[in-house]
C-alpha cells in the first residue's frame, strides 16, 4: 500500500492518501511526494513512536503495514535498535525506495520488505509481531473490521497494534491569502472528502463502519490501551524543503480536483503555483504546516 488519499491507490497526504495497487502510476513522482510528506511529518511520527515505546519496550519484530517508501519504517528501526523491521506494501517500486533508505541510514541488516496485498501478505511473516503499525492504510481495505482482526491475529500475545487514522486535515495557508475567495483549503477538504467516500465505496468488499476506532479494535479481540494526537507545527517561514512539499501537494491537489472546483478556485491555485507570482507558495512568507495525527493503540491479550 502507499499513503495518499489523493493518489488513491498510491500513498500521500492527510486525506490525500492512496494505496496504488496497479494502474498507470508515475512512481518516481509519487514516491518523491510520499517521501517528502513523511519527512516533513517526521517530528510528529517520532513523538508517536516514543509514546508507543512506553508500552512496547523491547520489540523483536515490527511491521509497518502499508509502508510506502519506508520513511516511518526506517524511523522505527532507529527508535527501536533491537528490533527487526518489515516494511509491507503492495507497491514494489516503493519498497525499493524503502530498502535504499534503510541502506543509507545503516539499518539494512535488520530491515526487510514484504510485497503483497494487505492483510493477506502478512501470513508470510516468520513469527508473530510485537508492534504492527498501520498509518492511513486501513481505510484502503474494504472490510476494515475484518482487516483489524487479521492484523490482531498476526500479533504475539501482548503485542501492540497501532493505527493512525483520523486526526485533522493539514493547513498550509491562511484562510485569507490576498486573492481569490477566502477558505480555499476548506473547499479542497470538501472535494477530497467526496473523493474519499467514492474511493471507499468502490473498494472490493466495502463495508460501511462507524469510525469509532477504539470500539473496532475491541471488536477485533484487542484491548484498547490509548488514543493520542500528535501535533505537527512548522510555523512560517518554513524551510525550503517544506515549502517544496507544499508546492508539490498543491500541484497534485489541483490535478486531482480540478473538475470539482469552480473557475475562481482553479485560478487561485494557478497563482499559488506560479513561481513568478509574488503570491505563490514558492515566494510568499506566510506558508506554514499545521496538522494533527491521531494514533490508536491496542494490545492482544496474553
Amino acid at each position: 500500500m502507499a499513503h495518499d488519499h489523493q493518489a488513491h491507490h498510491g500513498h500521500s497526504t492527510q486525506h490525500g492518501h492512496g494505496h496504488t495497487h496497479g494502474g498507470d502510476v508515475d512512481w518516481a513522482a509519487m514516491a518523491a511526494l510520499l517521501e517528502a510528506e513523511a519527512e516533513v511529518s517526521a517530528p510528529a511520527y517520532a513523538r508517536a513512536l516514543a509514546w508507543l515505546g512506553q508500552e512496547v519496550t523491547e520489540p523483536g519484530l515490527i511491521v509497518d503495514a502499508g509502508s510506502g517508501p519506508g520513511v516511518i519504517a526506517c524511523l522505527m528501526a532507529e527508535t527501536f535498535p533491537g528490533a527487526r523491521v518489515v516494511a509491507a506494501d503492495a507497491a514494489e517500486p516503493l519498497l525499493e525506495r524503502a530498502r535504499s533508505r534503510a541502506a543509507r541510514q545503516g539499518v539494512a541488516d535488520r530491515f526487510d520488505t514484504l510485497v503483497g496485498e494487505l492483510p493477506e501478505s502478512l501470513v508470510e511473516l516468520d513469527y508473530p509481531v510485537d508492534l504492527l503499525w498501520a498509518s492511513r492504510s486501513l481505510h484502503h481495505l474494504g472490510d476494515q473490521r475484518a482487516a483489524l482482526a487479521a492484523f490482531g491475529a498476526r500479533l504475539a500475545p501482548g503485542g501492540t497494534l497501532a493505527i493512525l487514522e483520523g486526526g485533522l486535515h493539514a493547513r498550509y495557508l491562511p484562510r485569507e491569502i490576498g486573492f481569490g475567495r477566502p477558505g480555499l483549503q476548506a473547499r479542497l477538504d470538501a472535494a477530497q472528502e467526496e473523493r474519499f467516500a467514492r474511493m471507499r465505496a468502490e473498494l472490493p468488499g466495502a463495508v460501511t463502519e462507524t469510525e469509532d476506532w477504539p470500539a473496532l479494535l475491541t471488536a477485533a479481540g484487542l484491548k484498547h490501551t490509548g488514543t493520542r494526537s500528535f501535533l505537527l507545527d512548522i510555523p512560517a517561514p518554513v524551510p525550503d524543503r517544506t515549502r517544496a512539499f507544499v508546492a508539490a501537494w498543491l500541484t497534485r491537489t489541483r490535478d486531482i480536483h480540478a473538475d470539482a472546483l469552480d473557475a475562481e478556485d482553479r485560478s487561485t491555485l494557478d497563482r499559488l503555483l506560479d513561481p513568478a507570482d509574488p503570491g505563490s507558495v514558492h515566494r510568499r512568507p506566510d506558508v506554514f504546516v499545521l496538522a494533527a495525527h491521531t494514533v490508536h493503540r491496542a494490545v492482544r491479550p496474553a
